[in-house]
């Protein structure tokens, strides 16, 4: 069974950074995309960014595009989001996902994603 575990969250002022990152428990992550979401207060669950297995293709949602980066270590199993000029609207819960498909693929599509971890609370404060 694949576990996720993410962690880097915490409070930062607006145009401040963070890095989040995702710790897989199995060599799966090597071989399968991951994505990253969030979940504001009191709205739906949105995609952020995604990599494919091999880390060579990455796709951010507009907001963040510029200022997010999506990476992965498949040495290491850990997948990462570097989060820079923070906005207070980039506040929410941050959640790392997995594909359960060999060789995969960059997708928005929370269906294809199998695995999520709990989460990490991001706070930008103005």
């Amino acid at each position: 069974q694949v576990q996720l575990a993410e962690s880097g969250g915490g409070l930062v002022q607006a145009g401040g950074s963070l890095r989040l990152s995702c710790g897989a428990s199995t060599r799966t992550f090597s071989t399968n995309a991951m994505g990253w979401f969030r979940r504001a207060p009191g709205k739906e669950r949105e995609f952020v960014s995604s990599i494919s297995w091999s880390g060579e293709a990455t796709w951010y949602i507009y907001s963040v595009k510029g200022r997010f980066t999506v990476s992965k270590d498949n040495v290491k199993n850990m997948g990462y989001l570097q989060m820079d000029s923070l906005k207070p609207e980039d506040t929410a819960v941050y959640y790392c996902a997995q594909r359960d498909d060999y060789l995969s693929g960059i997708t928005d599509r929370e269906d294809l994603y199998r695995y999520w971890g709990q989460g990490t609370k991001v706070t930008v404060s103005s």
